[in-house]
């Protein structure tokens, strides 16, 4: 109840700029929370999704197999999404190799152009979201310590007019005042752990995605069954659990 009456107070006694402090922050929270939610909601059903397209991957007998797989079911994650653009490369370079200038060199050389263009335009969807993480993690907590010194300038400026310096009249305002700096922590401790923790597994959905790259390259450039290959990659373990 003392913290009710606190905030509540303090509410009754600030200005417009405190006021504004307090929707920014609120609309920091807001944010971080969406983030937090999407992301990892996103993050599990590409998890899920990875590991069954995998594994039907590697237990393909053809490459012709996998397209036909993608072709009726739309690649919604990262590693469907690069073996459908890498096949439809590979394809490409077949057809128009020696006619267009985006399709020219070797198919090799072509192939790894494709596949990384794809890996980037992954990598800058995956990362999505965390700058603003990253960005209210790191100025939260300087915006509620902007949002207490304000408070702190109104109330002594109170108290100085009303005559009264006394302890129990200048803890009250000032105590009040220090809530912003508690509510800057509160809005920039989730933001800094949750951008941690997707940064972390980000990392290991990308480290995967690269080197089942190496893989599928191999497999369209030698033309072998993709079982050959499969048992030496071990893609799995980036879209699962992982390890730091």
């Amino acid at each position: 109840m003392e913290q009710a009456a606190g905030f509540t107070g303090f509410l009754a006694h600030t200005d417009a700029i405190g006021k504004a402090i307090l929707v920014v922050l609120l609309a920091m929270s807001l944010a971080t929370w969406y983030f937090i939610f999407t992301k990892a909601a996103n993050l599990l059903i590409q998890r899920k999704h990875s590991s069954r397209f995998l594994q039907t991957f590697w237990n393909a007998p053809s490459i012709a197999s996998v397209e036909t797989y993608l072709e009726e079911h739309h690649p919604d994650e990262p590693f469907s999404h690069l073996t459908w653009h890498a096949i439809i490369a590979s394809r490409h370079h077949q057809r128009h190799g020696v006619d267009k200038l985006d399709a020219s060199g070797g198919s090799a050389e072509f192939l790894t152009r494709s596949m990384r263009r794809v890996i980037d335009e992954d990598t800058a969807r995956i990362e999505s979201g965390l700058t603003v993480l990253a960005s209210i993690g790191s100025t939260a907590p300087f915006v509620g310590l902007f949002g207490t010194v304000w408070a702190v300038y109104h109330a002594l400026v109170n108290i100085g007019l009303s005559g009264q310096g006394t302890l129990d009249k200048v803890a009250g305002p000032v105590g009040e005042a220090l809530i912003m700096t508690a509510l800057g922590l509160a809005v920039a401790i989730p933001a800094v752990l949750a951008y941690n923790a997707f940064v972390r597994s980000n990392r290991l959905i990308l480290a995967g995605l690269d080197a089942f790259a190496h893989d599928l390259f191999a497999v369209l450039t030698t033309g072998s069954h993709v079982n050959e290959l499969g048992a030496a990659a071990v893609p799995l373990r980036p879209v699962g659990k992982g390890t730091a």
